[in-house]
């Protein structure tokens, strides 16, 4: 049995403890995990939900557990990175939660405290940095590469021998052609087709004009 403290307890902690759930249910299991607590500075957001373990307190006032291992239950990119660091910096142990429902090529890398969600698709020989959330039903494609605290929306298609650096934010159906390169802090918005590399701290939103023919 694994021991896991979630840090934060909204709507994304949420839906990690249905992962958990699943996971823990799941046939031939032989590790389940432990939900020990949820940490979140808003205990509202606690209040909210109906999750696994009890409320035991602020973030900012967290004490690391050497007990326990951390999953990050934040999904807003602005804050996850900075949290993490700093549980790093006092010595915390994030775990990997892969959904099993998820379909994970054996010669594929995944790394330290990452989150791969229901139905999301890893191709052979890509590898996964530390610290990205692969949200559900979204493709990493064979021989990518993604760097660290990434945010991969649902539904995400990376082309097969896509580049990611780190800190980047993908929305919902967005996607990239075969190699595509893509730097550092930059938000992809919701349904873009990456096409160009795209450098280090852009936002990526346009809009087609269509003539649309019908004969």
């Amino acid at each position: 049995m694994k021991k896991v403290i979630i840090i934060g307890a909204g709507g994304h902690s949420a839906e990690i403890t249905d992962y958990i759930t699943h996971y823990n249910n799941s046939v031939a299991r032989e590790l389940c995990f432990d939900v020990v607590g949820y940490i979140d500075d808003n205990k509202e957001s606690y209040n909210n939900y109906s999750l696994l373990g009890p409320y035991i307190g602020t973030i900012k006032d967290h004490e690391v557990s050497q007990d326990a291992e951390y999953i990050m239950g934040i999904a807003n990119i602005q804050f996850r990175r900075t949290i993490i660091q700093n549980f790093l910096e006092k010595g915390a142990r994030f775990a990997t939660l892969i959904h099993p429902t998820a379909i994970i090529s054996p010669s594929a890398i995944v790394g330290e405290g990452c989150l791969v969600a229901h139905n999301a698709s890893i191709g052979a020989k890509a590898r996964v940095g530390n610290f990205n959330m692969l949200n559900s039903r979204c493709t990493v494609g064979h021989d990518s590469i993604l760097g660290e605290f990434n945010f991969i929306g649902p539904q995400v298609v990376l082309s097969g021998f896509t580049k990611v650096g780190n800190n980047n934010m993908f929305g919902v159906n967005s996607a990239t052609i075969p190699s595509i390169e893509i730097g550092d802090n930059n938000t992809i918005a919701a349904g873009m087709i990456i096409t160009k590399t795209v450098k280090d701290n852009e936002t990526h939103f346009y809009r087609f004009k269509e003539k649309v023919v019908i004969t």
